[in-house]
């Protein structure tokens, strides 16, 4: 059974860091690409950051030089270091792994976890 479990959200000040961490299980957690997206109420959900087996990143125009995306492949999990939050990064967070290439087909995703950026 696959499982993703996001943890590490939260209320956070603005100009506040946070780290979001999703944990893989049931899964071939090194041939994946992992992607963190989220979703606020009355916009569509966006692609945030997203880091590939090989370990190339990309992230949206709306966090660059505020979010950063790793991943430890001995530890099954994928981080979302956010700093400099600001109220419009308010949303649920949600960590998704996809396959690509000969693993096309996997696309799991987790229940999501609550970033409130607000003083």
């Amino acid at each position: 059974q696959v499982q993703l479990v996001e943890s590490g959200g939260g209320l956070v000040q603005p100009g506040g860091s946070l780290r979001l961490s999703c944990a893989a299980s049931g899964v071939i957690f090194s041939i994946v690409t992992m992607n963190w997206y989220r979703r606020a109420p009355g916009r569509e959900r966006e692609l945030v950051a997203a880091i590939t087996s090989g370990g190339s990143t990309n992230f949206a125009d709306s966090v660059k030089g505020r979010f950063t995306i790793s991943r430890d492949n001995a530890k099954n999990t994928v981080y979302l270091q956010m700093n400099s939050l600001k109220p419009e990064d308010t949303a649920v967070y949600y960590c998704n792994a996809r396959g690509t290439g000969v693993y096309y087909g996997i696309d799991y995703w987790g229940k999501g976890t609550l970033v409130t950026v607000s003083s």
